[in-house]
């Protein structure tokens, strides 16, 4: 059985932001530009994806070119800055090849039903090493604590997950640190986003999957999906920021959103299944029925709350494994095989559903379950095979988010997200100390994407929102920023720039128009 749900709800929008209604005409501001007491002859951004411009799941050429740096060199030049530098990839296809080998996709496109991956090959070979310096060191999948990591561009540890492949193909050398490499160049002025992005990102991405390292000082023991540990990142983020302030260097940094107001967790619903729908409307009284006796034992055992009821009215929640329930497998397999199930049975179910509920408000759904959800899970259905289930009972055992509780990676709970928020609470708390023991300027990004995810952000004719596709400031993987979305992260960089070091960006209109940055990028680039 397969239902769609995530993508159809799509059909019907655009890739351009919601209009203002707001048709007055400004006129442009005629006061000359000053730098203030900033020197941007020599300017250095330092970062992870966002600074890198990554964008609808991929690195590109044309990404890159509207990287948030880069739209703020273009403003710099006005007032004395230098050429700006980037780590250029070999095509608008994005992906990445190592040893001929592919290890990432494509970039995505809309298909006009949803987004795809791009029918094309990458031709960026990490291991063919570009010539420096660069003036963007921004490198995808940055932790805090990599910035500081000597060896993270070394070409020989990508196979081994050891060393970044964007970083490979910029380092100076195979023992480089990003900080290094920035260092190097001896900035004027420098930008430094999305220290500790990266430290939440990849745990609620996968679901929690990883491991709250909460308490745990030593970062080279940590999983690809763990939680960095505040100390680590503190530490870290004196030690960066310490070093590109010490030689007069003036910079602005970021703190930390709340990742989990991007779209890559908010546009699942926790209750996606329809009684309208004719793959699934039909088969709700079978699905109770089934049911019936899990609910009894669940009743029986005390745990009534994890009962299974689809509704024939209204859109039901998916079945979700919750690693956090105890595990009742061995009792209710008792209970059931008490209940006249034989023992082979029972215990099938018993392990099935022991840490099994329904979804609720608090769940978040990750995008890529859209295509999960009501889908046969291949996997578990030719274990089952294997245990000499007859096929028509295996099948109906084995569906996704109805039958088969959807997995971890598929869901972030609520003690899950907890977690995510009070690392990132942590992080920017000792941001704003650090930030102001320097000297250097704050952009409120947490402030600006809460923002966006509930009134949304007027960008000139535009308001811009976190609604995947339509709302304008997300690219389509649900995470990254649009062409768009840079523009206006670039002026707010330059509204703090002003603040902080009396430049007058804003008041001379030496900012990015909405109206010059797409929304989205085309199939063909």
């Amino acid at each position: 059985m397969k239902t769609k749900y995530i993508w159809l709800l799509l059909l019907l929008v655009a890739f351009t932001a919601c209009e203002s209604d707001d048709d007055t005409t400004t006129e442009e501001p005629t006061v000359p530009l000053t730098a203030g007491s900033a020197d941007f002859s020599n300017y250095v951004s330092v970062g992870a994806s966002f600074t890198a411009g990554f964008a609808d799941g991929a690195l590109f050429i044309a990404s890159q070119g509207n990287s948030f740096p880069s739209i703020l060199s273009q403003q710099f030049a006005a007032i004395g800055g230098g050429e700006f530098t980037q780590p250029l990839m070999s095509d608008n296809v994005g992906g990445l090849l190592l040893g001929g080998q592919q290890i990432a996709n494509p970039r995505l496109f809309f298909n006009g039903a949803g987004p795809a991956v791009l029918d094309g090959t990458p031709t960026t070979e990490v291991s063919s090493v570009l010539s420096g310096p660069f003036n963007n060191v921004g490198v995808p999948g940055a932790k805090s604590f990599h910035v500081l990591a000597n060896g993270y561009g070394n070409v020989g540890g990508v196979a081994t997950g050891q060393a970044n492949p964007y970083y490979a193909r910029m380092a100076s050398n195979p023992n480089a640190s990003m900080l290094e490499d920035a260092l190097a160049q001896s900035p004027t002025f420098f930008t430094l986003s999305e220290m500790g992005g990266n430290d939440v990102l990849s745990f609620a991405t996968t679901g929690g999957s990883g491991v709250d390292q909460t308490g745990n000082l030593d970062p080279t023991t940590y999983g690809p999906n763990d939680i960095t540990d505040p100390t680590v990142f503190a530490n870290t983020m004196s030690a960066v920021l310490g070093a590109l302030t010490a030689s007069g260097a003036k910079g602005v940094v970021t703190n930390v959103p709340y990742v989990t107001s991007l779209p890559y967790f908010t546009t699942v619903p926790y209750a996606p299944l329809d009684p309208t729908n004719p793959d699934f409307g039909p088969q709700i009284p079978l699905l109770n029925a089934s049911y019936e006796p899990l609910n009894q034992a669940f009743e029986f055992l005390g745990v009534p709350e994890r009962s299974v009821v689809f509704s024939e009215t209204a859109a039901s929640p998916i079945v979700i494994h919750d690693e956090s329930l105890t595990d009742i497998s061995f009792q209710l397999a008792g209970v059931l095989q008490a209940g006249g199930l034989d023992p082979v049975t029972a215990g099938l179910l018993g392990a099935q559903y022991g840490q099994s509920r329904q979804a609720n408000e608090n769940d978040l759904v990750v995008l890529p379950s859209s295509t999960v959800i009501a889908t046969l899970n291949e996997e578990y259905f030719n274990e089952l095979l294997a245990l000499g289930v007859p096929a028509e009972t295996a099948g109906q055992l084995s569906v996704n988010g109805l039958t088969y509780p959807m997995r971890d990676q598929w869901v972030l709970t609520a003690t899950e997200t907890q977690a995510v928020i009070a690392a990132t609470d942590s992080y920017n708390a000792s941001i704003t100390s650090i930030a102001s023991s320097n000297g250097v300027g704050l952009v409120d990004l947490n402030g600006i994407l809460q923002q966006a995810s509930t009134t949304g952000i007027v960008f000139d004719d535009f308001t811009m929102t976190t609604d995947l596709v339509f709302g304008g400031l997300v690219s389509l993987d649900g995470i990254h920023l649009t062409a768009r979305g840079y523009a206006l992260m670039a002026n707010k960089f330059l509204e703090v720039i002003d603040a902080t070091y009396g430049s007058n960006f804003v008041e001379a209109g030496q900012v990015a128009k909405a109206n010059n940055y797409v929304v989205s990028y085309p199939e063909s680039l």
